[in-house]
């Protein structure tokens, strides 16, 4: 058995011996690597993945969760937080589901479902069915101002008041709420989001008017309804809307720059920064304009002429009596002795002119551009620090350009160092500091580096092991057998002195120690 196994070992030792060092070395190299992608491989295909199913969760929520996991032998991690549950990703969709059915998750709110447990076999007295009526109201209203867009949570408390049976409806006591609402990071409510909440409160309380509601956010700031002391929310939809349209303007200025200015420069080395300031008045305006037909001479189309001419040629009154200058006379009166003619002559011309009436009711475009800045950041060429001046100046010649196309109609007039002023050009290199996600998964680059690595090794071995037994074929065909050799034949029955047998013994080890070799392991052979 030990001799095989030396024969064995001699084998492979014979046969590492055939490659040469560079061999020796490139074939540990590719069996380690293969090692490493095989040992890498099964961490990543047997270790469990895990994805957030739960967040924001609240003691209580978390506690049913966890038993219901382990209930079910399913895997979890708990958040350091305690408010964060992962699962195995392909058990995401599932647990969801399950915790969703069976309503687990409450967000630490009780709601009506509270009736369905009763603390007494005989029933539950008036004040229990009270405290539980106003703690799941308090919790349904909860749970619905969770489902709000933009809250993050919510703590309401409802004052219900005692019903009088000798009371009107509307001499009843009415219902308070005082509600406080956390929002999530970054989320500003508009006034018709504010409204929504007054109203789902409104509606969900019975007997709960809107000024018996108080609702404030969790930084202190006290929220109001519309036509309580809140914004108008036609007027705060109107400011959005401008403001929205201020950014698209904003942003089609940039865009269309960003891509006139790439075809010179790079899409990758051009940045470009847009102001503007937009005047949303709109203005109407009626104007009734006359003007004359002929406007060289001022006048209007003759429509009409009327020309009236009157004479008349008499003599005097002899019997008009005297004047007199007496108490009883009439003073001037003509005398009777006056004589002579007398003539009158009249005349009267009428000329109607037509001239052009106008009525113009103009209504201005509420979106008149009143500004604009564009600012423009060029990388430089590889291999320059700066842009060179030639091409600075023709950027700002095609800014200037736009500016002044988008101004003209702003009742300003600009001039080309007004323009000047409006745009800017500046060329550094753009540092791009891009952080990539580490960690062995299915998509990143090094495991598949690593396989592909392999999988090269592989075929590297494979290769040299087909040229290597290839060789050794080619040398078999040439290389003619060895004959056998015969092995030198001892007669110890003729010899009778040992020293004899000794000396033949010895002087065949010195002249042909192979030979002796093959001869003791015949002999041990046959024993």
């Amino acid at each position: 058995m030990n001799e095989r196994i030396a024969q064995y070992r001699d084998r492979i030792t014979g046969y590492w011996n055939q490659f040469s060092k560079k061999q020796k070395t490139l074939l540990i190299s590719t069996i380690a690597i293969i090692l490493l992608a095989i040992i890498l491989l099964t961490i990543q295909f047997s270790k469990t993945e895990y994805d957030v199913a739960f967040t924001n969760l609240d003691s209580t929520d978390a506690a049913g969760i966890v038993k219901y996991l382990e209930s079910g032998s399913i895997p979890y991690k708990l958040g350091e937080d305690g408010k964060t549950i992962s699962v195995p990703t392909k058990d995401v969709s599932r647990v969801k589901v399950d915790v969703g059915s069976q309503g687990i998750v409450k967000s630490g709110s009780i709601g009506l479902e509270s009736f369905d447990e009763s603390s007494s076999l005989i029933g539950m007295t008036d004040n229990e069915f009270n405290v539980k009526y106003k703690n799941a109201l308090n919790g349904e209203v909860e749970q619905l101002l969770k489902r709000m867009q933009g809250v993050d949570d919510a703590k309401v408390l409802i004052n219900l008041p005692s019903e009088n049976v000798f009371a009107s409806p509307d001499e009843q006591e009415k219902a308070t709420a005082s509600i406080v609402l956390t929002f999530k990071a970054g989320y500003r409510p508009d006034q018709e989001a504010i409204d929504g909440y007054f109203n789902l409160v409104k509606t969900s309380v019975p007997n709960l008017p809107i000024e018996n509601i108080s609702l404030s956010s969790s930084d202190d700031t006290v929220l109001l309804a519309t036509g309580h002391g809140g914004k108008s929310g036609s007027l705060t939809t109107a400011v959005q809307e401008n403001m929205a349209l201020q950014k698209k303007f904003e942003s089609d200025v940039r865009q269309s720059v960003k891509q006139f200015l790439s075809k010179l420069t790079g899409p990758e080395k051009i940045e470009v920064l847009v102001a503007s300031k937009l005047n949303f008045d709109q203005v109407t305006q009626k104007d009734n304009l006359v003007q004359p037909v002929d406007t060289d001479n001022m006048k209007g189309i003759e429509i009409s002429a009327q020309k009236v001419q009157k004479s008349y040629t008499g003599a005097a009154n002899p019997t008009s009596g005297v004047p007199g200058t007496g108490q009883q006379d009439v003073v001037n009166y003509p005398s009777a002795e006056s004589s002579g003619g007398s003539s009158s002559e009249e005349s009267s011309s009428t000329i109607n002119y037509e001239v052009n009436r106008i009525t113009k009711d103009i209504v201005a475009s509420p979106y008149v551009i009143k500004d604009l800045t564009i600012n423009v950041a060029v990388e430089p060429p590889a291999g320059q620090q700066t842009l060179d001046e030639t091409t600075r100046s023709a950027i700002e010649n095609i800014l200037k350009n736009i500016v002044g196309s988008y101004l003209a109609d702003s009742g300003t007039t600009y001039t080309d160092a007004d323009l000047q002023k409006k745009v800017s050009v500046f060329s550094q290199p753009f540092q791009n500091n891009i952080e990539e996600a580490k960690g062995l998964t299915l998509s990143n680059p090094l495991v598949w580096g690593v396989g592909a690595a392999a999988l090269l090794a592989l075929a590297g071995i494979g290769f040299i092991l087909y040229r290597r037994r290839r060789k050794n074929m080619v040398e078999e065909e040439e290389i003619p057998l060895p004959l056998t050799p015969e092995f030198p034949s001892i007669n110890l029955d003729s010899v009778t002195n040992e020293n004899q047998v000794r000396k033949q013994l010895e002087t065949l080890a010195k002249k042909k120690p192979d030979e002796f070799v093959n001869l003791l392991r015949t002999w041990l052979a046959d024993e």
